[in-house]
């Protein structure tokens, strides 16, 4: 944007030189056409720097109101696809196993404490002298549904697969596995800037996916989580957080 601003302005500044040059050396007769013509031109580019400021203006205040609205259904992703590794040890590769894994899976809620046993091989060894040991003994207290602990009465989770605010039919994209070397879960939910921003100028777009900034979404995509490495957060700065990251 820079230079094009600097562009236009050096050919305002160029403008108002030939005006002066005509006004100086043109004859009279001439000079009000040539003089209307130019200032109509100086107006236009005045125009169009204005322009190219102020549409980035608004270009980055819409980015920044959209993104903050799909990071709150990737969070919805994230804590859904947490939820599912604590109970079944993976992550789900698709949304209507996530979704059904949601309405149907409930957390165990346990507690340690701590105790006390006879050690009958030790006491044994020591020729009948008792003997103890210390122990971690688990209960399980009962059972409470995914559901009610994510997203308590709200449905929303339904539907977390949409890109909000995207073109209708729009999706994440959604991806899980295991690291190869260390047999560690992973998964990554994705969606490109352009589905985002699908109704903005092409170039403001394209540079926006190009960003690397620390205040700004890095790369052409928003996501949660990675293929690559074992990360669960977002590649979005805290700025973008509508509410309390946990």
């Amino acid at each position: 944007m820079l230079t094009a601003i600097l562009t236009v302005v050096g050919l305002i500044i160029l403008t108002v030189g030939i005006v002066w040059l005509i006004d100086k050396f043109v004859p009279k007769k001439a000079k009000p056409i040539i003089n209307i013509l130019l200032w109509l031109l100086i107006i236009f580019l005045g125009y169009k720097t204005f322009d190219s400021v102020y549409g980035e203006i608004k270009f980055n205040q819409l980015k920044e109101k959209r993104y903050k609205v799909v990071i709150e259904s990737l969070k919805d992703i994230r804590d859904a696809q947490l939820a599912h590794r604590t109970v079944t040890g993976k992550f789900s590769n698709n949304f209507e196993d996530l979704i059904k894994f949601v309405d149907t899976a409930k957390f165990t809620i346990t507690q340690r404490r701590d105790s006390t046993i006879l050690d009958l091989e030790k006491t044994k060894r020591f020729g009948g002298v008792e003997s103890f040991s210390d122990i971690v003994i688990i209960d399980t207290l009962g059972f409470v549904p995914v559901k009610d602990s994510l997203f308590g009465a709200d449905p929303r989770y339904r539907s977390m697969m949409n890109v909000p605010g995207a073109q209708e039919g729009a999706k994440f994209k959604l991806e899980a596995g295991k690291l190869a070397e260390e047999n560690i879960a992973v998964f990554e939910a994705s969606v490109d800037k352009s589905v985002i921003l699908y109704d903005q100028d092409k170039n403001l777009v394209n540079k926006e996916k190009q960003v690397v900034a620390v205040d700004g979404v890095n790369g052409p995509t928003l996501k949660v989580g990675s293929m690559t490495e074992v990360y669960t957060k977002g590649n979005w700065p805290k700025s973008f957080n509508t509410k309390k990251e946990d």
